[in-house]
């Protein structure tokens, strides 16, 4: 089973609806490929109201720890306070006795008051950040999330998803796994890549356009990742669209296709499904339709390579 990862310098340019656009092409197209699909970018999980799931299991996903302090055991010392950096202890309140309190939004789950505390006040209980399922989506499997308030997401919970959708993948004899990664080059990012036989790094002809995907593209080669590139709205900034090709060209990076400006991509969405299959004889429907055939084509290339 090829991993394709799809990733991006910042949010907004286009990873999602791309993601859903190919997990149609997968299932419709002239050689159908068996797909599971994984929401990656769980700060904004947006694929579920493309494909329009049909949950069929539910999950706890147990995330970081955060500090507790036992009321019953602190003597109100102040040690906690002393080597917390994240400004998370709260002093004690007169009305509530000598204990000290943890504000659990700005608890970063150090553990430093743990280890310091000498009356073993403190506890790190893991929390319950959220659930993750397994949905239906028509075209195939869809592995997603959805946190709880306040919570973030992590490369603890981007390697679960992705570990997740090969097995299932594995089980029911899947070609291809699609990760709609989250953006940016942070930890959710390194663990989304980690693994992937293909990259795929969306980038939209902006004045940073650039500038995002030589962050994106660092990491990939740090991680000896083979990486592509698809232009999203090019048509909207044509000079700018230009400098990412020659970007691309400087740098050996190919770039499989330039997605026009449409406003089908808007209204598919809108109806619940993605472009290539609401409107397939749209302009950004033909040109996704012909990346995700050189997509494929680099897929096995890569396994030849190997």
């Amino acid at each position: 089973m090829k991993q394709l990862v799809i990733l991006s310098g910042k949010g907004g340019t286009g990873k999602t609806s791309l993601a859903a656009a190919f997990a149609h092409l997968a299932y419709a197209g002239s050689f159908p490929l068996r797909a599971v699909l994984t929401d990656a970018d769980v700060d904004a999980a947006n694929l579920e109201l493309v494909l329009n799931p049909e949950m069929l299991e539910e999950h706890e996903f147990i995330g970081d720890s955060t500090a507790v302090i036992d009321a019953d055991l602190c003597d109100g010392c102040g040690v906690c306070e002393q080597v917390c950096r994240f400004e998370a202890i709260l002093p004690p309140d007169s009305q509530e006795g000598l204990s000290y309190q943890v504000d659990p939004l700005a608890c970063d789950g150090c553990a430093a008051c743990f280890y310091q505390c000498p009356l073993q006040a403190v506890s790190m209980p893991p929390q319950m950040a959220g659930h993750w399922y397994l949905s239906d989506i028509r075209y195939g499997a869809l592995i997603h999330v959805a946190l709880k308030p306040a919570q973030e997401n992590s490369g603890k919970l981007v390697t679960m998803v992705k570990q997740q959708a090969r097995l299932f993948g594995l089980d029911h004899g899947a070609q291809v796994l699609i990760v709609d990664g989250p953006p940016g080059v942070g930890c959710p990012v390194i663990s989304a890549a980690s693994g992937a036989d293909l990259a795929l790094i969306v980038v939209e002809p902006s004045v940073a356009g650039i500038h995002d995907a030589r962050r994106v593209l660092q990491t990939t080669n740090h991680f000896r990742v083979p990486t592509v590139v698809g232009i999203n709205k090019a048509d909207l900034y044509l000079s700018g669209a230009a400098q990412i090709e020659d970007f691309c060209l400087e740098n050996r990076v190919e770039v499989l296709g330039k997605v026009p400006f449409d406003d089908s991509v808007t209204l598919s969405m809108v109806h619940g499904e993605s472009v290539t299959a609401y409107f397939p004889d749209a302009p950004a429907s033909q040109a996704i339709k012909n990346i995700w055939q050189l997509l494929v084509a680099g897929l096995c290339q890569v396994e030849a390579a190997r």
